[in-house]
C-alpha cells in the first residue's frame, strides 16, 4: 500500500536533511581533529613560537622610535609561525594585525598576550650587588648572550639588549669591531693559539678560542676584557656603541639628579672609556635599596631610552584556523562534499520524484484524451494516498462526463424525434388540406391543436430545465392544503387515466396545510401521475396519497405496473434518461419530466425518491416540509 504523498514528500525531505547533516559532520569532524591534531602538534613549540615572535618585536621596537612600518614584519611572522598577530597602542588603537583586510578584521581577544615595552627589557644602569662585580659586567653579559645566539642552543632574537654596550651599533661601527676581531685571530695564530671570529645574526663578531683543560679536551672560550687580560683581545672590540654611550651618559645624569635632589648615597661603577656607567646603592648592598633609589634608577632609565625606542604596545596572539572553508584545500574539500550531498539528494529525487510523477502524468495523459473527445479515458489507481484519492475522483469524473453527455446525444436525438413527430404531422394534414385531399373540419383542427399541445409542452418542459440550471426558477409560496391539491392533479389526470384503462384514485385522510407554490407542486404530482399511467397498463390502479410525516408530508404515487429495473433506479431523475428507451408516442416520453420534477421538489426544500420491483410496480414519494 503507498503511503500518503505528504509523509513521503516528509520523508524525502527529511533524507535529504540527514545527508546534509551527515555531510556536515564529517566536514566538522574531519577539519576539528585535522585542527586538535595540528595544535597537539604544535603545542610542543608554540611557547618557542610565541617568544620569537616576542623577542623580533622587541627587537623592532629597540630599533626604532615608532612603530611605523611593523605591519610587515608582523605578516610576516604571521606567515612564519601560523599564529594572528595584533598590535595596538594603550588605548585600543591598531597599530598592526595579520587579520586585518581593507582596514577590519575579526575582535581582538580581550587580554593581551604580552606587552611589548623595549624601554623595560633592561636596566641600562646595571645596579649590581657589589662594585667589583662591575668590572667586565657590560663585556661578560655581552659576551654570553652571543655565544648562546652563536651555538649554545638558544634561539635569542637578538644579542642587544636594550642599552647594553652593543646596542644601536652602526654599520661603521661593526666593521670597525670585524677589523678589530681579524686582528685578534692573528695574534693568536701568531702564537700558536686556534681562534674564530663567530658572526652573529645582527652582523657583530664575536671571539673564540680553544683551551686545553686538565683531562686533556679543548674546551671554547670566549674573551672578554678585564677578565681573561688577554693581550690579543684589544678592549675597543667590546666598547659600546655611540647611540649606547649617549643614552647611558643621559641615564646616569638623569638618575644622579634624581638621586641627589632625594638625598640617596649612591656610587658611580666603571669610569673607563670602553664600559658603560652603572650606579648603585652606597652601602653596597642592592637588596636593601629604598623605594626611592629604585623609582630614581627606573625614571632615568624610561626617560633616557624613550626618544630612541618605539612606545609600549600591546600584543595579541591568536591561532590561525586549520581548516578554512574558503583557503584552496578547504574550498575543495567543501566543493566535493556539497556535489556529493547534491549527487545524493538529485539520485533521490529522480527516484521518489518518478514513483511521485507517474500518477500526475497519467491523468494528464487522460485528462488530454477527454479534451480531445474521448470520454471513455480513465487512470488506473493504486494505493489510498492523496494521488489515489485524485484518480478515483478523476474516474468519477469521467464516468459522469461521459454518462451525461450520453443523455445529451440521446436527449439531442429524442427531442428531435418528439419535434419531428407532431410537426410531421402538422405539416402533413396542412399539405393535405391544401390540395384538398383532407377537408378542413372540427376534427382535423383538433387533432392540429393537439399537435402543437405537444411541441408547447416539450418547449416549457426546456424552459424549466434552463431556468432550473440558471438558478431562475421561482416559485410563489402560499398556504395551501395538499389534500385538496392532490384531489385537483387526480381529477386532472382522470380521463387519461380513463381512456387507458388504469383505475387514478387519491388517498387522503384529512387537511394538510403547508406553504408552498400551488402550481409548482401540481405539476411535480402532475409528472409524477402522468408517468405512472403511462407505464401502467390496463386494470391496472395509481393511487395518489398524502399523509402526514414529522414536520412535513409525503405525497406518495404508487401504481402496480411493469416497475422499474434496479440499475436504473439511480439515474431516474437525470435529465434526458429514459428507462423505457421505446419511442413510442404513448409511453416514451421527453425523458424530462423526472428531472424537472427533482427541480421543483428541491426548490420547496423536499427531496425525491423511488423504489420499484420490476414487474410489480413503483413508488415515488415526494417530501415537502410544513413552513
Amino acid at each position: 500500500m503507498r503511503r500518503s504523498v505528504l509523509i513521503r514528500f516528509l520523508g524525502l525531505s527529511l533524507a535529504v536533511a540527514l545527508g546534509a547533516v551527515i555531510a556536515t559532520a564529517v566536514i566538522a569532524t574531519y577539519s576539528t581533529s585535522e585542527k586538535l591534531q595540528g595544535e597537539i602538534d604544535q603545542n610542543t613549540s608554540q611557547l618557542q613560537a610565541d617568544g620569537d615572535i616576542y623577542g623580533k618585536l622587541t627587537a623592532y621596537a629597540a630599533d626604532h622610535p615608532t612603530w611605523a612600518g611593523v605591519d610587515k614584519l608582523v605578516n610576516s611572522l604571521s606567515d612564519q609561525t601560523g599564529r594572528r598577530i595584533a598590535l595596538t597602542e594603550s588605548d585600543g588603537t591598531v597599530i598592526a594585525d595579520s587579520a586585518r583586510t581593507l582596514g577590519a578584521g575579526p575582535e581582538l581577544p580581550s587580554l593581551p598576550a604580552a606587552t611589548v615595552d623595549a624601554r623595560a627589557g633592561a636596566n641600562g644602569l646595571f645596579v649590581t650587588s657589589s662594585p667589583s662585580t662591575v668590572a667586565g659586567r657590560a663585556e661578560s653579559v655581552a659576551t654570553t648572550r652571543a655565544m648562546l645566539s652563536a651555538g649554545g642552543g638558544g634561539q635569542f632574537v637578538s644579542s642587544r639588549m636594550v642599552g647594553s654596550p652593543e646596542w644601536g651599533l652602526t654599520e661603521a661601527e661593526k666593521r670597525q669591531r670585524t677589523d678589530l676581531a681579524n686582528q685578534a685571530i692573528a695574534c693568536w695564530q701568531a702564537q700558536g693559539k686556534q681562534g674564530q671570529a663567530i658572526s652573529r645574526p645582527d652582523g657583530v663578531p664575536v671571539l673564540t678560542w680553544q683551551a686545553p683543560a686538565a683531562d686533556g679536551v679543548n674546551v671554547m672560550k670566549f674573551p672578554t676584557v678585564g677578565r681573561d687580560d688577554d693581550p690579543c683581545v684589544p678592549a675597543a672590540l667590546y666598547a659600546p656603541s655611540a647611540k649606547a654611550a649617549a643614552v647611558n651618559k643621559d641615564e646616569i645624569r638623569r638618575a644622579t639628579e634624581c638621586l641627589t635632589a632625594a638625598g640617596e648615597q649612591y656610587d658611580l661603577l666603571g669610569d673607563s672609556p670602553n664600559m658603560l656607567q652603572a650606579v648603585a646603592p652606597r652601602n653596597g648592598d642592592t637588596g636593601q635599596m629604598s623605594e626611592t633609589f629604585i623609582d630614581c634608577v627606573n625614571t632615568a632609565h624610561v626617560a633616557a631610552l624613550t626618544p630612541y625606542v618605539a612606545p609600549e604596545a600591546k600584543l595579541y596572539l591568536g591561532a590561525k584556523s586549520s581548516f578554512n572553508v574558503f583557503s584552496g584545500e578547504g574550498l575543495a574539500r567543501t566543493a566535493a562534499t556539497a556535489l556529493g550531498v547534491l549527487l545524493i539528494a538529485a539520485l533521490v529525487m529522480v527516484f521518489a520524484g518518478r514513483r511521485l510523477v507517474r500518477p500526475i502524468l497519467a491523468l494528464t495523459g487522460a485528462a488530454q484524451r477527454m479534451t480531445n473527445g474521448d470520454h471513455a479515458a480513465r487512470v488506473p489507481v493504486t494505493g489510498r494516498d492523496e494521488v489515489a484519492r485524485l484518480g478515483h475522483a478523476f474516474n468519477a469524473m469521467a464516468e459522469s462526463i461521459q454518462h451525461h453527455d450520453h443523455q445529451r446525444k440521446a436527449m439531442v436525438s429524442d427531442v428531435a424525434h418528439e419535434l419531428r413527430t407532431p410537426l410531421a404531422n402538422i405539416k402533413g394534414y396542412l399539405v393535405a388540406s391544401e390540395d384538398g385531399v383532407v377537408p378542413l373540419d372540427r376534427e382535423l383542427v383538433t387533432s392540429l391543436l393537439e399537435e402543437a399541445g405537444l411541441l408547447e409542452r416539450l418547449v416549457a418542459d426546456l424552459q424549466d430545465l434552463a431556468l432550473a440550471d440558471a438558478g431562475k426558477l421561482r416559485i410563489h409560496p402560499e398556504l395551501k392544503d395538499l389534500s385538496e391539491l392532490a384531489q385537483q392533479v387526480v381529477s386532472a389526470h382522470r380521463p387519461a387515466a380513463e381512456a387507458a384503462g388504469v383505475s387514478l384514485v387519491a388517498e387522503v385522510t384529512g387537511p394538510a396545510p403547508a406553504i408552498v407554490d400551488n402550481a409548482r407542486v401540481r405539476q411535480a404530482l402532475g409528472n409524477l401521475v402522468s408517468n405512472a399511467i403511462r407505464f401502467t397498463p390496463a386494470d391496472g390502479t395509481v393511487l395518489v396519497g398524502v399523509r402526514r410525516v414529522g414536520d412535513g408530508y409525503n405525497l406518495t404515487v404508487t401504481d402496480n405496473g411493469a416497475g422499474i429495473a434496479e440499475e436504473h433506479l439511480p439515474y431516474l431523475f437525470d435529465r434526458f434518461y429514459r428507462a423505457e428507451h421505446s419511442r413510442s408516442r404513448t409511453t416514451g416520453g421527453s425523458g424530462l419530466g423526472l428531472a424537472i420534477t427533482k427541480h421543483l421538489v428541491e426548490a420547496h426544500r423536499g427531496t425525491i425518491s423511488a423504489t420499484s420491483r420490476l414487474g410489480h410496480g413503483s413508488s415515488f414519494t415526494i417530501y415537502l416540509p410544513a413552513k
